[in-house]
């Protein structure tokens, strides 16, 4: 047993830091989910929004990358900032960025529907608008982990961390549920991200009033004690404790993309209509990301080991079916499965995640989970391509690395034992050389 002078300074300590104050999850899961109708109910009215304009498919997909490009960049620098400057304001900033890119989405779509400004010129100014909330939007998601991580103890932190991975899946419901409630008669298809700016402008004033943190913020006060202890540590993709997740997540989430990007595409290609049959399967594949992580994680305490051992063993089978009997049924079936899936894994590695550092690094590992979910979005085009070449290509591939995946899962010892106490190299060492030989699936 350590010594008593050995003991870190209580900001450092692997504990909570503050108290969950009654109703501050309720406000971080707002923001989330806020994000997530944004984003998806935006994806819902695009193809409309892009023949409305004149603008070709290709150029509408690329508004997205462009988008998720700059969020991989900009999230980890926001995580950083949001060390010494609190939780709270990098959580506004995001509300920020994403009212202020929705209403600027909206001026653009306005004036290319009306046809006051040529589709070109609309394409650009959509896209600058769109990355705007790519840079300063990811300031809002590895804030908002950070800030329940901080305030969790490390055994409900997979449970809480799970339930705000929700978000985007009641999001992917309730987004394109609504999205067609704003296509009023005056402002057209410039409805939708109008509504959307509202609705995030009114979670933003909730957070200012409401959402309770401390100044200076805990988070300053670990981070200062951090930078008189050493110098300015590495990023955390070079971090040994972290890097796994990070490679497991980006994988697995580029897996979740292509399926996400090609689904409706095959459902055209085999009823020769999507409409509300691409709905369909989504709200199907939302439904059991839900059931995944507010049902099953909590009911069976499943920790992050259980979760990133069954998320790619449900989504490999998943893809599988979709490979080989690609039926309108088995499409929605196999993506059902995946989701849930995927509803294991993402709360997996990004709990992973935050339980292998201590709490002044807490910030920077939510900030690089962020950076990779928008990261594995880029590549998005290409599965479309590859689906265009060979239907099955992009699930055969798909296969193939989610299986790599869970042969890395049980040879990686910080993801076969995620979950544990490890926050420095030689304790990870320690934690694996106590349980080496532990078992179960």
């Amino acid at each position: 047993m350590a010594n008593k002078s050995d003991d870190p300074p209580d900001s450092l300590r692997d504990e909570p830091i503050a108290n969950l104050a009654p109703g501050a999850f309720a406000i971080v899961f707002s923001v989330s989910l806020v994000t997530a109708i944004g984003n998806t109910g935006m994806q819902s009215v695009l193809p409309d929004i892009g023949r409305a304009i004149g603008i070709k498919d290709a150029l509408v997909a690329a508004i997205y990358s462009l988008s998720a490009l700059l969020w991989a960049i900009a999230a980890p620098l926001w995580a950083e900032k949001a060390d010494v400057r609190g939780r709270k304001p990098m959580i506004m900033m995001g509300l920020v960025g994403f009212v202020i890119s929705m209403l600027l989405c909206t001026a653009v779509i306005y004036l290319g529907a009306n046809k006051f400004l040529p589709p070109l010129v609309v394409f650009f100014l959509f896209l600058l608008a769109r990355a705007l909330f790519g840079w300063f939007g990811s300031a809002a998601p590895s804030a908002s982990q950070a800030y329940l991580a901080e305030r969790t103890d490390r055994d409900k932190r997979t449970d809480a961390i799970a339930g705000l991975a929700g978000a985007f899946g009641l999001g992917t419901i309730i987004g394109p549920a609504i999205a067609p409630i704003f296509l009023l008669p005056v402002i057209g298809v410039a409805g939708p991200t109008l509504g959307f700016a509202l609705i995030a402008a009114t979670v933003l004033i909730w957070v200012m009033l409401k959402l309770p943190e401390a100044w200076p913020p805990p988070a300053h006060r670990a981070t200062q004690a951090a930078k008189a202890a050493g110098p300015k540590p590495a990023p955390m993709w070079k971090d040994p404790r972290v890097r796994p997740f990070l490679v497991y997540g980006l994988l697995v989430s580029a897996c979740q993309t292509a399926q996400y990007q090609t689904l409706g595409f095959m459902v055209i290609d085999k009823l020769g209509e999507g409409g509300h049959f691409i709905a369909a399967a989504m709200i199907a594949g939302a439904v059991a990301g839900l059931f995944a992580q507010w049902g099953l994680i909590r009911v069976f305490k499943m920790s992050p080991r259980m979760l990133l051992r069954w998320g790619v063993v449900l989504a490999g089978a998943a893809n599988v079916m979709t490979a080989f009997i690609p039926s309108y049924g088995m499409i929605v079936a196999a993506f059902a499965l995946s989701s849930l899936g995927y509803g294991f894994a993402r709360p997996g590695f990004s709990a992973g995640a935050s339980l292998a550092v201590d709490q002044k690094d807490q910030a920077r590992a939510a900030g690089a989970v962020a950076s990779i979910m928008g990261l594995n979005v880029v590549a998005a085009p290409l599965f479309v391509l590859a689906y265009d070449y060979f239907p099955p290509a992009p699930y055969l591939v798909n296969v193939a690395i989610l299986g790599a995946m869970l042969i890395y899962v049980f040879k990686e010892p910080l993801l076969r034992y995620a979950g544990q106490k490890p926050t420095t190299e030689g304790e990870t060492a320690k934690s694996v050389e106590r349980n080496s030989g532990s078992s179960g699936f």
